[in-house]
């Protein structure tokens, strides 16, 4: 793996943020983890606006000797 840290999690939520670079960090959190599941909190069919919430567990064995 990467080595994706716990302190990297607060990276994907800059905002304002291209597709692309959401994409990217989010696959590095969700290959980064050891369970994960998604969820449709809502959706709005007039405006297209939704919000998705997505909840896991970091693999931490490859950082538990890194000091935070």
């Amino acid at each position: 793996m990467s080595g994706f840290r716990p302190e990297d999690l607060n990276s994907i939520e800059r905002a304002p943020t291209s597709p692309a670079a959401l994409t990217h960090g989010l696959w590095e959190v969700l290959s980064n983890s050891i369970v994960t599941k998604a969820k449709v909190d809502s959706y709005n069919w007039e405006t297209g606006e939704y919000r998705v919430v997505l909840q896991g567990t970091l693999d931490l064995e490859g950082t538990k000797f890194e000091s935070p």
